[in-house]
């Protein structure tokens, strides 16, 4: 079988790392004998990534993708499913109903400990920040609003400010955390939903508070083991990579034998936590 996968980012850590794993789960998998067509998203629009999707389900049996929830990328998913050609979301969901599946975490839950860890771990009371990479990806959406709801529900003595929108872009993050600490230096506590943690730890340590607020990101890796070793980072929450990918590949193969499931459905994996005193 040829398998796509399209993913964002092609210079990001994360997504180097996400690559890789697929690559290893199709040439490991002892259900079938696949290759791995791997592209990146030159950019974060709909159009954009919507032909990059055609392009690569044109020389694939199943493709998996990691894009903005639209109507351009819901149509472009119809129109392959026409075709019975499989598309599965990836980290977050799109086309909903229409594609074949979803293959991540739960971006409530997730949302929801960032918040928890925060309200926990922070000094006294204070404003929180939160940033998210689009306002069309359904994930950082419901990551947005688990966070929020528990600290409505649980910590309504923290205020969470309006929400920032980083494009995923580390010097639009970094410049954005600068900012935040100069304007609010009672800043109690900030999560970054999606990427651009790279960004908030460089602005960490240029401006280094004499208040370090709690700050959670996303996915370890050098760069946020590093910082939380120094205290910077207070919790990462991270999504087990080489489980996923098996398990998306998986169902990509069951669906190539099988043909579309009647509901689509959600696979969602656990989160990885790591904390300065387990890494």
């Amino acid at each position: 079988y040829r398998l796509g996968f399209l993913l964002l980012r092609g210079n990001d850590v994360f997504y180097g790392d996400f690559a890789r794993e697929l690559d290893l789960a199709v040439s490991r998998s002892q259900r079938f004998r696949g290759v791995a067509t791997i592209d990146f998203a030159a950019s974060l629009a709909p159009d954009e990534i919507a032909a990059q999707m055609r392009k690569l389900a044109a020389r694939s049996r199943a493709i998996a993708v990691v894009g903005p929830d639209h109507p351009t990328l819901t149509a472009a998913v119809e129109a392959l499913k026409a075709k019975d050609q499989p598309v599965f979301s990836l980290l977050s969901d799109f086309a909903a109903g229409i594609r074949e599946g979803y293959v991540g975490l739960d971006n409530r839950k997730v949302g929801r400990s960032a918040a928890w860890m925060i309200a926990k771990a922070a000094k006294k009371p204070g404003k929180v920040a939160l940033f998210v990479g689009s306002h069309r990806f359904h994930g950082h959406e419901l990551r947005e609003i688990g966070f929020r709801s528990f600290f409505r529900e649980h910590a309504p003595d923290f205020t969470v400010m309006e929400t920032l929108v980083n494009l995923e872009a580390n010097d639009v993050t970094h410049d954005a955390m600068l900012d935040l600490l100069a304007r609010h230096p009672d800043l109690a506590g900030c999560y970054v939903a999606g990427g651009g943690m790279e960004g908030a730890v460089s602005a960490l340590r240029a401006a280094s508070p004499a208040q370090m607020p709690v700050v959670i990101c996303n996915e370890i890796n050098a760069v946020s083991r590093a910082a939380l070793a120094d205290n910077i980072l207070t919790m990462v929450i991270s999504t087990p990579l080489a489980a996923l990918c098996r398990e998306l590949v998986a169902l990509m193969a069951h669906a190539i034998e099988s043909g579309a499931a009647n509901a689509p459905g959600q696979t969602f994996l656990p989160f990885d936590i790591f904390l300065p005193e387990n890494i």
